[in-house]
């Protein structure tokens, strides 16, 4: 039978951890789903540690990432999306762990209030797993093109595995596969500048594991190429918002700030091509940020 949702895990040598995710998943309260595991490439023995579950639950489904997609995070996922079948999408990482009642909780809300995507809440934990807590759901307000403003600037922070979607957010759009980092927040404003709604909720229904090889964990970490990512990212999103006609006077004021801490002179240019700047700002950006430096010091 067809699932009604579709979960996709990329994966990369994370064998000694995918299996506790796994086995959360297949105690979900919501039976109508698959899961396709798309291994990144891995040199583990991932395969070998899930080989049971693949065998005893057939909703299990297990691939390798094919040359058609890019190496990364984003490629994976978007093999993932090419193959799903649900009418229901949602991302869950390798290495956390998720409350029995997630695609239950967050299908009904996306039902009951007739919106495109749910997203709830997550938190974290480093060994000690965390007790679910089972309470009725609490709806906190609505997520659109007209309050986009607090998913820029991450005051609501749609993370890659706190949203189950309509499978329709993504006829067109896809994960950027240039991106290693903050990859999610590119994708998912896109999805919400294009006219797709959501529902949030209170609940806490996902934990994320932290550790140190985690891309957050490398990102904290200064990796150059997980920053170099962070960076690109807001200036896709700086042109998107442009082309569409979105980028107000709140946004601005955001990523020029953004852009002196990320020394991402470019997202600057990008406005000022744009005409929404005065030119003065072209001129007052380095001195600006060569004070923004001596002030960061103390």
């Amino acid at each position: 039978m067809q699932p009604a949702i579709t979960i996709i895990i990329a994966t990369y040598n994370r064998a000694h951890f995918i299996v506790e995710m796994l086995n959360a998943i297949s105690k979900q309260t919501f039976k109508s789903w698959e899961c396709i595991i798309i291994d990144d490439g891995g040199t583990d023995n991932t395969e070998t540690v899930i080989s049971s579950l693949l065998k005893d639950d057939s909703r299990f489904k297990y691939f390798k990432r094919t040359n058609k997609y890019k190496k990364g995070l984003c490629g994976s996922r978007n093999y993932g999306l090419d193959i799903a079948r649900g009418d229901y999408i949602i991302f869950f990482d390798d290495d956390d762990l998720v409350h029995p009642k997630n695609l239950e909780i967050a299908h009904q809300v996306i039902i009951d209030n007739d919106t495109d995507f749910c997203h709830y809440q997550k938190q974290s934990f480093v060994s000690e797993k965390p007790k679910a807590i089972d309470l009725e759901v609490e709806v906190k307000g609505n997520i659109s093109v007209t309050n986009i403003e607090v998913v820029v600037t991450g005051e609501i922070g749609l993370a890659s595995c706190t949203v189950l979607w309509k499978k329709e957010c993504f006829k067109t759009i896809r994960f950027n596969e240039d991106l290693q980092y903050a990859e999610e927040w590119e994708c998912y404003l896109n999805i919400i500048s294009n006219g797709f709604k959501g529902v949030i909720i209170g609940n806490i229904l996902y934990y994320n594991r932290k550790h140190k090889n985690s891309n957050t964990g490398e990102f904290w970490n200064d990796n150059p190429r997980r920053i170099e990512s962070y960076v690109k990212s807001r200036k896709l999103v700086c042109e998107n918002l442009i082309a569409l006609n979105l980028m107000n006077r709140e946004l601005k004021k955001y990523f020029i700030h953004n852009a002196y801490t990320l020394k991402a002179k470019t997202i600057v240019s990008k406005l000022l091509e744009q005409s929404f700047l005065n030119k003065v700002y072209f001129w007052m950006f380095p001195l600006k940020f060569k004070l923004f430096k001596m002030l960061k010091q103390f």
